[in-house]
């Protein structure tokens, strides 16, 4: 996979009494390659999807439309059980709990797998 920019600059200068102008263009290739050691995509993830926390975030930001950030003093524990509400950019999870809906790195949380 590549990508390219390509910008384009117009300058004018003075040299020796005479005004000279022209452009310049700049490319950037950006190309990247897949490692093996990437996380397994978490498929079984979706919106309204049980979940259950495996370690407690240092801290915690509510899901509100004005965020709260603080210090997660015991109120994201362990083997607390939760609900996905929506999907962030990278790995980010709007997960509701008893306590309230907050935003969490999906490496704090599996798929609770139900039995019938």
């Amino acid at each position: 996979m590549a990508l390219s920019f390509a910008s384009l600059t117009s300058f004018s200068k003075m040299q020796s009494g005479v005004w000279y102008s022209g452009s310049i263009t700049a490319r950037v290739t950006v190309r990247c390659c897949e490692t093996a050691k990437e996380p397994p995509p978490k498929s079984k993830l979706q919106v309204g999807s049980p979940i259950i926390i495996v370690e407690a975030p240092k801290v915690i930001k509510t899901a509100a439309s004005m965020p709260c950030l603080r210090a997660n003093a015991g109120l994201v524990k362990p083997g607390d059980v939760g609900r996905i509400v929506s999907r962030k950019p990278k790995d980010l999870w709007a997960v509701r709990l008893s306590i309230g809906t907050y935003l969490l790195d999906g490496k704090y949380f599996k798929a609770l797998e139900l039995e019938e």
